[in-house]
């Protein structure tokens, strides 16, 4: 199995160790990872921003760089749907088909693929998990508060199974941390007070640490975090499962 490691942009300039953790975290399970060096975004401000036309030839890159892998995997699950979802736009020739068919988020690809929820990781801090839209209702990796069926959550599944931790129950555990890419920039007030809603319900409850599978939700709500001087961390979820006790 050769699998082609995808790290978004802002992982890339503002969260490197995400995107190690996850490289090491692949590579504990054996697989051959590799990281396409010529690979850039995925193409997703531009199409939130409107001006998906222009996007274009990102989504051609895209296919380019990541055709020859049996799957594609990517600590975010905003990208990973932007791939599956809106890769309409360029001619649907086989490379295409199979780039948005064996793109993954990489805690369903651990799970679904993979088959594992266990990795022997170790965190003994109290945690509260927020669930990002695009994986929660995007990529079914959750099942929303606004859907009556049966309960499941993958991020969850894997969090339960790091000794140590403490995960603490929200009081609205699929609210949207108001980030929403542009939307944070063209509605900054809305989205600011959405974000502080977001923190406000970890912190009631006494988490140290807010994760998720998305770091762009994580830094919209690490930068209100910062600029509060709240006493609170984020943390992504590859970060904690790679996270082994000494």
């Amino acid at each position: 199995m050769l699998i082609g490691l995808f790290i978004p942009c802002y992982v890339n300039q503002f969260y490197p160790q995400v995107g190690i953790a996850s490289l090491e975290l692949l590579e504990k399970q054996g697989l051959k990872v590799e990281y396409p060096i010529n690979q850039t975004c995925c193409g997703q401000p531009m199409a939130n921003s409107g001006f998906e036309k222009d996007a274009v030839k990102t989504y051609r890159l895209f296919v380019k760089n990541f055709q020859r892998f049996d799957y594609i995997v990517a600590p975010s699950g905003s990208c990973v749907y932007h791939v599956k979802k809106h890769y309409d736009i360029i001619e649907q020739n086989e490379e295409v088909k199979k780039v948005r068919a064996s793109i993954f988020e990489i805690s369903e690809f651990l799970v679904k693929i993979l088959g594992k929820d266990d990795f022997n990781s170790y965190y003994p801090y109290k945690v509260g998990l927020h669930q990002s839209c695009h994986g929660l209702r995007g990529l079914n990796i959750g099942r929303p508060s606004e859907l009556i069926t049966d309960n499941y959550s993958i991020t969850k599944k894997l969090l339960e199974n790091v000794k140590g931790i403490q995960l603490v129950k929200l009081d609205r555990e699929d609210e949207c941390c108001g980030f929403g890419g542009t939307f944070a920039v063209t509605e900054e007030a809305v989205s600011v007070k959405m974000g502080v809603d977001r923190i406000n319900d970890h912190m009631n409850h006494q988490a140290e640490v807010i994760t998720a599978t998305d770091m762009s939700c994580l830094m919209h709500l690490e930068g209100i975090i910062k600029k509060q001087n709240l006493q609170i961390k984020i943390k992504h979820i590859t970060e904690i499962l790679n996270n082994s006790e000494k």
